[in-house]
């Protein structure tokens, strides 16, 4: 059963959260979560991939929780379908995947469809909310460990002997400059904005700008998808930069 929730009166820049999970239950209770927040109210639920892409494919929404196992269309799928929709929107929705065990066998599948994010079904409500806000700003929702744990899936899919066949995005990195590279390889292990700051001993609005940089030059959604080029073309590796 597909929804468009009323909204109360609150602030109206509040966030605009889609809930997509096959369980009935499971989407009323993110939905009342979410709800109880002054900064950010559910505007859409679905019940499966199909129903999402038909709701969501105008990209009036800014945060979309999307469960990865649904019948019809799974989540990867979905995001997949909605990711290509929103290419001429102008600011599209980020999706963060709902799963079941972290970084699950779907994790990279989801990444390359498009998410910016993972989310256990069972995570504490705070963190749930916290994610929304993170992923909504921009940022990833994805931990150090769960990077490094995400690069060494990565590595587990390819020869870890060879070093990365020359591929269109190694020679995009070339556009880059020294310092966006050594940004790009911080982002990679999995440092967040202040940490990079404080590595470089620039200010966090710096890191801002290069990591802006980086994705535009590279044709990237986000850092999540930085963490996975980064890898892919050898910047760094399981063990650390190149």
């Amino acid at each position: 059963m597909t929804s468009r929730a009323e909204p109360e009166q609150r602030d109206h820049a509040a966030i605009r959260v889609a809930v997509v999970d096959d369980q009935a239950l499971v989407r009323a209770g993110f939905a009342m979560v979410i709800n109880s927040q002054p900064d950010m109210t559910v505007t859409t639920q679905a019940s499966d991939g199909d129903e999402a892409i038909r709701l969501l494919g105008a990209g009036d929404t800014d945060v979309v929780l999307m469960d990865v196992r649904m019948p019809v269309t799974d989540g990867i799928e979905a995001t997949e379908r909605l990711t290509e929709l929103w290419r001429e929107v102008a600011s599209p929705a980020r999706v963060i995947m709902l799963t079941t065990f972290d970084i699950d066998e779907y994790a990279i599948e989801a990444i390359h469809a498009g998410a910016s994010g993972f989310l256990l079904k069972d995570a504490p409500p705070e963190e749930m909310l916290n994610a929304i806000r993170t992923i909504h700003r921009g940022d990833a929702v994805l931990a150090p460990s769960t990077t490094r744990r995400l690069i060494e899936r990565l590595a587990s899919t390819q020869d870890a002997s060879s070093s990365p066949a020359p591929t269109q995005d190694t020679a995009r990195l070339a556009e880059l400059t020294e310092r966006e590279r050594e940004v790009l390889v911080l982002v990679a292990g999995g440092l967040t904005n202040q940490e990079i700051a404080s590595e470089l001993v620039v200010a966090e609005a710096t890191v801002k700008t290069h990591l802006g940089r980086i994705l535009a030059k590279l044709g990237l959604r986000d850092r999540v998808q930085a963490v996975i080029l980064a890898y892919e073309c050898g910047l760094v590796s399981p063990g650390g930069a190149e």
